[in-house]
């Protein structure tokens, strides 16, 4: 039984190792116990083993390619932003002055983008990384809201359609 192990285990090494094997001759004998012996060596009474090793040659294949698509993808990566609400020409009812703007960044909003409100051409707040904002105390009358869309380096890299909208408060 340990013989046929050392036996199994001699062979899984030549066959594990077809470089090595690839580049020397290989030769097989039976010692005088009847165990076979495998070696680089010739001996007497030995017979070469041939082994026939599956090679496959494989030309390199230029990855460089893959990289440069993917880089231009995302730089070609096209962003458009809407305002959903409140919807162009509406008209507004809150004595507290309050407007909620929500928006949609198609395609899906990515990490290191963020969002700028724009009330009558001025920035509301700093830029965030939702789509939803609320104005508090806003005058009576008409206002134009626009969102743009911000990259991690601070650059305006999409802009949404300018709404109109009328704000009513009860006057005092």
């Amino acid at each position: 039984m340990a013989k046929r192990l050392i036996l199994f285990a001699v062979c899984m090494t030549l066959l594990a190792a077809p470089s090595i094997a690839g580049q020397k001759k290989i030769y097989v004998w039976r010692d005088a116990k009847g165990v076979l012996v495998f070696s680089d060596t010739p001996q007497k009474g030995s017979e070469e083993l041939n082994l026939n090793i599956n090679t496959v040659d494989m030309q390199a294949v230029d990855t460089s390619t893959l990289y440069k698509a993917e880089s231009q993808q995302d730089t070609q990566t096209q962003f458009s932003i809407s305002i959903t609400e409140p919807k162009d020409q509406a008209t507004i009812r809150d004595n507290t002055g309050s407007i909620y703007v929500s928006g949609k960044v198609s395609p899906r909003f990515e990490s290191g983008l963020s969002i700028q409100l724009y009330l009558d051409g001025m920035a509301t707040q700093a830029p965030k990384s939702s789509a939803i904002f609320a104005l508090r105390n806003v005058d009576r009358g008409e206002h134009t809201l626009q969102l743009k869309l911000i990259d991690a380096k601070g650059k305006e890299i999409g802009q949404s359609e300018i709404v109109t909208i009328y704000l009513h408060r009860k006057g005092l």
